[in-house]
């Protein structure tokens, strides 16, 4: 790659910069022009962007800037801008503020009355949408997911009947739990699973959520960072969730069935998760006796 040439001076400011998710091709003019131009470059990791700024022969100070220093470093930060520098926040990969805390310094920045500019680029929320399959008109995009399996289920639980493509970060060792937890809370939906977006292993399997976590159960979790994107709820299925009371539902059919028979017709009447279905009935079953 050729070396960039002779900077010119940036205007004071606070330069928000996007930088490739993988392939390093994906870097536009613009950015390694402002790159080259900076004062000083804020980093979640100073050796992440080392490695980013050595790809393009540029040698610039860098100072660490995450959640853990935010405090620390914003005020320096600012005090730079103000005294002429040209600030570049980026993020180890991909377009800063997405699921990471540089919001709070574009706020203070921005209530200072100090410049503040973002050139666009790569991100691996769009290119995973682009690539799905999936309705694009309105989608959420969650941050990464929860670690523990019950706040993974509430999480999920909690945009049940949104009416919007959902788009999520997971780890690889926990992809196959989150894909269960996912199908026993939201049922079987299209979904599909992004993985090693721009870079040479690229990969996009999809199907419904149960059809994934098998797939996944057995043959292992795979390499690489991974984006999951689920298709969105209906009007349907929310109209009929606020029409039909399911513990009501299920207290009427334990009277004449058994658990086991009470919650398979519920989750059929209903079109929910037998699994999640058959818990509830045992809670109410347990509750009724005592």
């Amino acid at each position: 790659m050729a070396e960039i040439g002779l900077s010119k001076k940036l205007p004071a400011g606070l330069y928000i910069v996007a930088t490739p998710i993988g392939n390093l091709g994906d870097i536009s003019k613009r950015a390694k022009e402002t790159l080259a131009g900076a004062d000083l470059i804020a980093c979640e990791d100073t050796r992440v962007t080392g490695k980013l700024l050595n790809a393009y022969l540029l040698k610039k100070p860098m100072i660490p800037y995450h959640e853990h220093n935010g405090a620390l470093q914003r005020p320096r930060i600012l005090a730079k801008i103000a005294d002429g520098a040209a600030v570049v926040l980026v993020s180890d990969a991909g377009t800063p503020l997405i699921s990471d805390p540089g919001y709070k310094l574009v706020d203070e920045a921005q209530s200072a009355g100090l410049m503040v500019t973002s050139l666009p680029g790569p991100s691996a929320v769009p290119t995973a949408l682009s690539l799905a399959g999936l309705p694009t008109n309105r989608f959420l995009f969650m941050g990464f997911s929860p670690n523990k399996s019950k706040a993974r289920q509430d999480w999920f639980s909690a945009e049940k009947n949104t009416e919007a493509t959902l788009i999520f970060y997971e780890s690889a060792k926990r992809l196959v739990a989150s894909l269960r937890d996912a199908a026993d809370t939201l049922g079987p939906r299209p979904a599909a699973v992004c993985r090693e977006l721009t870079k040479k292993f690229e990969e996009v399997v999809r199907g419904n959520l149960e059809e994934l976590a098998d797939r996944y159960e057995a043959s292992g979790p795979p390499k690489g960072e991974i984006v999951i994107v689920i298709g969105p709820g209906t009007k349907q299925s929310a109209g009929e969730a606020s029409m039909i009371n399911t513990d009501e539902t299920l207290q009427l059919a334990l009277k004449h069935m058994s658990v086991k028979s009470a919650s398979a017709f519920v989750a059929e009447l209903l079109g929910e998760k037998r699994k999640a279905i058959y818990s509830r009935a045992l809670e109410l079953s347990k509750t009724k006796d005592a």
